[in-house]
């Protein structure tokens, strides 16, 4: 009986530890507005890794969720620009530091223009993937380090977008902006 108690013991503290865990690195989000579409559609559910930046610091086109900057919710949006970027908005596309982003993930281009700002220390420049359709930082706010929850990571909901939430890291970007003008 004594063995039983104690592996009893051990498996509750197990669980609970596995649980604090749990809570404090990953947490679900769903999505509320089409504002990220196509990437992502109303109703949709995401795992989103909190821990992802335990050890570094978001890069330009993350996905992340972050507490809105009016409100008490959560928004889901693209990091566009990171602090010190200057990100520009003119003849449908997204300019930072310059150079025209190739942008495979949007709706459709924007249809407005935005003067060029730099992103300050601590900020974030996002932008919702549907352009035409979102209250992102074009509408003059950025996000602030410590309001991003985390990285969006996992679709879980519905089935048919089950997977690994796709990334467009900026140098990629960069890179098929650069050999799109070369041609």
């Amino acid at each position: 009986m004594k063995g039983f108690l104690r592996e009893l013991l051990i498996t509750v503290l197990v669980a609970v530890a596995i649980f604090v865990v749990a809570q404090r690195t990953i947490q679900t989000y769903e999505v509320f507005m089409s504002s990220m579409e196509p990437s992502f559609h109303e109703g949709q559910r995401v795992v989103v890794n909190k821990a992802a930046y335990f050890f570094g610091e978001p890069q330009r086109g993350d996905v992340v969720v972050f507490k809105a900057p009016t409100g008490n919710e959560d928004f889901i949006k693209r990091i566009i620009g990171l602090p010190g970027d200057t990100v520009e908005i003119r003849d449908g596309a997204v300019l930072v530091n310059g150079v025209r982003l190739d942008e495979p993930y949007i709706a459709e281009k924007p249809a407005y223009t935005m003067p060029a700002v730099v992103v300050p220390e601590g900020k974030y420049f996002v932008l919702g993937d549907n352009r035409n359709h979102s209250n992102d930082s074009h509408n003059h706010w950025f996000v602030d380090r410590r309001d991003i929850r985390g990285k969006a990571w996992l679709s879980t909901w519905p089935p048919e977008y089950w997977g690994v939430v796709n990334n467009y890291p900026l140098s990629e970007q960069f890179a098929n902006a650069n050999s799109k003008t070369a041609e």
